[in-house]
């Protein structure tokens, strides 16, 4: 009996699946072209697929609209981190050399974004859009970095306090937003403010961190984390 696997006239699949690929690619980088060149509110999902070299219908074949454009960018921009961040994490074991190592790594990714960054920042900034960093739609996004900031700290040699340990990642997270909010308002030549930023701060945070096993600090710590976790309960799904 004749398999399809064996059909000649049954089209392989990997193949198709890297097409696929290789042009969902290219909407997405002749988007975030267009988005630099134009502004994201006067950049067309039309625009992007001609330039593309695509049909409309195939350009939302693989992006339902602009704003999962840019889902597209915050996960590949993501992934493009983590893949630093691994690297810096296999080089170094305490906490502030690879926080500060992961943070830095962020501008990097992002370096040729800047100006990008800056045209849709309004968008983003309205509570309501899906184009959040704390919306729906960017949570795959917001989940790997939340993660990446686990290993971190689970792979360091710093000593905290275990409840601390749990919340911390969520926190450097929300540390990184405001370091990328700083880094979107930045003009100074190759956002060098906000490297300065990046290296000022996170020896803070490694006080604060190691500071948190101090006992006389410990019932400070447990209103700080009560409170966190009861803006966390109050806000919307």
């Amino acid at each position: 009996m004749t398999t399809a696997a064996a059909d000649p006239s049954v089209p392989p699949e990997k193949p198709r699946r890297a097409r696929g690929e290789q042009t969902r690619q290219a909407i997405l980088e002749t988007a975030l072209r267009l988005f630099q060149e134009r502004g994201y509110a006067d950049t067309t999902m039309r625009a992007i697929a001609k330039e593309a070299g695509v049909a409309v219908g195939n350009a939302y074949y693989y992006f339902d609209s602009k704003e999962h454009l840019i889902q597209g960018f915050y996960d590949r921009s993501q992934a493009e981190v983590r893949a630093r961040a691994d690297e810096i994490m296999a080089a170094e074991s305490g906490f502030a050399d690879r926080l500060r190592g992961v943070l830095h790594a962020g501008i990097d990714v992002n370096a040729s974004y800047h100006a990008f960054a800056a045209t849709f920042f309004k968008s983003a900034a309205e509570p309501t859009s899906p184009l959040s960093p704390f919306s729906r739609e960017s949570s795959p996004a917001r989940e790997a970095a939340i993660a990446m900031f686990r290993d971190v700290v689970d792979g360091s040699s710093a000593k905290l306090d275990p409840e601390l340990r749990k919340e911390l990642p969520e926190l450097l997270w929300l540390a990184y937003m405001g370091v990328v909010l700083f880094w979107v308002h930045d003009r100074s030549p190759d956002q060098q403010r906000t490297r300065r930023l990046i290296d000022g701060v996170v020896p803070l945070i490694d006080r604060l961190v190691s500071l948190s096993r101090l006992r006389v600090l410990r019932p400070a710590l447990r209103q700080v984390l009560a409170l966190i976790d009861s803006v966390r309960s109050d806000s919307p799904s």
